[in-house]
């Protein structure tokens, strides 16, 4: 596995920017739209739950839960950006995610922040 398969974030070409600070150097918030997130919630299949119960015995990184995972919070990261782009938001403030365990079948990851539209200046 390669180092892509274990990281997230976004391209410089993104046409909404999401940060997770209260505010962008250089840029100013022009209108608060409000709040906004990407939800979503995978189950482990089978095999990957048997194998990192293996190895959770001998130790060391269970690599197949840890790319389930990224692919996970990237995907609650596309639908908050789909969310801000759809109310008419350039950037997403104060961004950050929430992971619970999902009535013991899988693994809720919630990426949430504030929508607003920034300008240079």
């Amino acid at each position: 596995m390669g180092i892509e398969e274990f990281g997230g974030g976004q391209t410089a070409q993104a046409d909404v920017l999401v940060v997770t600070t209260n505010d962008v150097p250089g840029y100013q918030v022009t209108e608060v739209i409000g709040e906004v997130f990407g939800l979503t919630v995978r189950s482990r299949h089978l095999g990957s739950q048997i194998g990192a119960g293996l190895k959770s015995m001998i130790g060391g990184e269970l690599r197949g839960l840890t790319k389930t995972l990224v692919e996970t919070r990237n995907q609650a990261m596309e639908r908050l950006v789909e969310q801000a782009r759809a109310r008419g938001a350039n950037a997403v403030l104060m961004m950050r995610f929430d992971v619970t365990e999902a009535q013991d079948v899988g693994t809720e990851v919630c990426a949430y922040g504030t929508a607003a539209v920034i300008s240079k200046g």
